[in-house]
């Protein structure tokens, strides 16, 4: 398919929702190698007892940033099996033009992504840059944990 037809095709989608993501049990275990990989060990992160006793969570909660983390994988874009885009060879993260922390995650919470196409333009010569919102929902709460603005660059 032509970089042109996929163009024209994400841009009639804009502004529509176009992806939910399963839901993904949020663990002690998955903080706790995030906090390896980051060096983050802030007690509210993993000292279990501690955030049990004096977190005003009522426990441990997610880092940010490990929430954020998991957007490539619940918007399905890092699946070789199933590609987001016909013809794409290869997807970037370009970066984020806004990110926020409305609620916690806590330890045992599900969350799950939804996105909303926003955007999509050609880069000459390169491809398609695409923005997308995309809000992780933690079930059963009102707020969500994460709400971001990424962009990616799809090149064919």
């Amino acid at each position: 398919m032509s970089l042109q037809i996929v163009l024209a095709d994400l841009q009639s989608k804009a502004g529509t929702e176009t992806h939910v993501s399963d839901w993904l049990a949020i663990s002690q275990d998955r903080i706790q190698q995030f906090a390896d990989a980051t060096g983050d060990h802030q007690w509210i992160h993993v000292d279990v007892e501690r955030a049990n006793a004096q977190s005003p969570f009522g426990g441990p909660i997610a880092h940010g940033f490990l929430t954020l983390s998991l957007i490539p994988y619940l918007t399905g874009s890092v699946d070789a099996d199933k590609p987001e885009y016909p013809g794409v060879r290869m997807g970037i993260n370009y970066g984020l033009n806004k990110v926020r922390f409305p609620n916690p995650v806590r330890v045992g919470n599900r969350v799950r992504s939804r996105t909303t196409l926003l955007n999509a333009e050609e880069v000459q010569g390169q491809g398609i840059q695409i923005v997308r919102q995309v809000m992780i929902e933690v079930e059963g709460e009102p707020k969500p944990g994460c709400v971001a603005e990424t962009v990616s660059r799809l090149y064919f």
